[in-house]
């Protein structure tokens, strides 16, 4: 996804008490924006750049080989988009969190949307920020990197506490639902698609089923577990072990 960055003027923000410096890859797959995003973080200092993909299966491949060689990782940090081609951010996510479980991945991302957002931590990012956050609140967040917290764009603040609500509202509830509540073999495949972030275009692609198909397994879904929207089904497919 395309984004706009620009460098402040006089910028003297590294922190020389960070040391050594943290080995970061960027994978994003608009050239000019890597670009920007390569001079925003040589200006904050702390970070030794190592290298940039502008997609996630080279990546992947250097991972593979990497953990091949040695169980410890080849870098501190991954810096990813989601919206690549090919392999997407969060698979990407959640392969290099099965290969290097203490390797840092944080998403940098346009996407906002709650099932995203909730399909990239529950992959395994450790921050996930927004392309649309303003210079320096992005160099706030990297700067969380370098001290080892997880950064998160005050965008999402809102939607991440509306995702917690909706995970949890039904603990207080009366009813006992069954946990898949006869969903079909199909109908599962949609809804991991929905966990995984995908738009029903390409949950369609995957199946090899039409986009009215999709919308109307979806419909189905939300009937069947009783809600009314994409977050909450994919909170509902997390709580009972659908994904």
């Amino acid at each position: 996804m395309t984004g706009h960055l620009r460098q402040r003027g006089g910028m003297n923000v590294a922190n020389a008490s960070v040391s050594p410096s943290l080995r970061l890859v960027t994978v994003e797959d608009d050239p000019r924006y890597r670009q920007s995003l390569t001079l925003l973080i040589r200006s904050l200092g702390g970070f030794q750049l190592t290298a940039s993909y502008a997609s996630a299966a080279p990546l992947l491949e250097a991972a593979r080989k990497a953990r091949a060689l040695d169980p410890a990782a080849p870098w501190d940090v991954v810096l990813t988009d989601i919206g690549l081609p090919g392999v997407d951010g969060v698979a990407a996510t959640r392969e290099l969190k099965s290969l290097f479980p203490a390797l840092r991945v944080v998403v940098l991302t346009a996407f906002e949307e709650p099932a995203t957002v909730l399909a990239a931590i529950c992959a395994g990012a450790d921050g996930y920020l927004l392309k649309s956050a303003s210079n320096d609140e992005l160099l706030n967040q990297l700067d969380l990197i370098l001290h080892h917290n997880a950064p998160l764009s005050a965008a999402l603040a809102g939607t991440l506490m509306r995702i917690v609500r909706e995970s949890h509202s039904g603990q207080f509830g009366t009813r006992v639902l069954p946990r898949d509540l006869g969903l079909t073999a199909r109908q599962l495949h949609v809804l991991r698609g929905l966990v995984e972030g995908l738009s029903y275009r390409e949950i369609g692609e995957r199946l090899e089923i039409s986009l009215d198909t999709v919308r109307s397994h979806i419909r189905q879904i939300y009937s069947a577990l009783q809600v009314h929207s994409v977050a909450e089904a994919v909170s509902y497919a997390l709580r009972n072990g659908l994904a």
